[in-house]
């Protein structure tokens, strides 16, 4: 049975939103901040650079790295053993000390990325998180009812499709390398990576043709 697939856009899932108060991460994280600053042991100047770089990040490079991947077997197997350091053959800097695992979706099983914790996210490739997955709801659900949680996304797998859901931690982060959608075999690295969107390289949605989202 195929998976049946839907339009998605980023406000439909109402249930997956960010809370309105801050939680006691990011009041930690704020308390910390001004501590450093206190203390000089950090400036201003130099937390507004670090956000800068950033800013620089968009999911683009990651969704390079995936179209390399679709095209490149070669590539793509040097990218699911060790990822951080294929990702650095492109010229991409992590700019911290955490380790990339890529992993990859099949007929048989789909990965989901979530943090339990707080909010640690493969930032070097693909920028910024997203509001709804730091909030506390898409954190518990993506590990107690991940299949629901896709269905609101508009990804609603077959039963006999395994879903793996992988906790990213502060050293270990992860990227899904979804499925190539079909029909596109004649297209060119920068014509796949248009398909390659952020939260299919989270694992909440499929990547999709123009036909397909018709």
């Amino acid at each position: 049975m195929a998976s049946q697939l839907h339009d998605h856009h980023h406000d439909d899932h109402t249930p997956i939103t960010q809370d309105g108060e801050p939680d006691y991460y990011e009041l930690l994280e704020a308390a910390l901040r001004e501590l450093l600053i206190e203390r000089s042991l950090i400036s201003a100047d130099e937390i507004r650079r670090q956000i800068e770089v950033l800013d620089s990040r968009t999911p683009a490079l990651g969704a390079k790295i995936v179209a390399r991947a679709w095209l490149d077997s070669t590539f793509r197997d040097k990218l699911l053993k060790n990822g951080r350091a294929t990702c650095e053959e492109l010229g991409i800097n992590f700019y911290d000390d955490t380790d990339l695992i890529v992993i990859e979706n099949t007929d048989k099983v789909h990965n989901l990325i979530v943090c339990t914790l707080c909010s640690c996210y493969p930032r070097p490739i693909l920028g910024l998180p997203p509001d709804w997955y730091k909030s506390r709801n898409y954190r518990a659900r993506a590990v107690i009812e991940p299949r629901a949680v896709l269905a609101e996304f508009g990804t609603v797998l077959p039963d006999d499709v395994q879903v793996q859901v992988h906790d990213s931690t502060a050293v270990v982060r992860y990227l899904v390398l979804p499925r190539r959608p079909a029909g596109t075999d004649g297209y060119t690295e920068e014509q796949l990576a248009a398909l390659v969107t952020r939260d299919a390289m989270i694992g909440v949605v499929h990547p999709r043709t123009t036909e397909e989202t018709v």
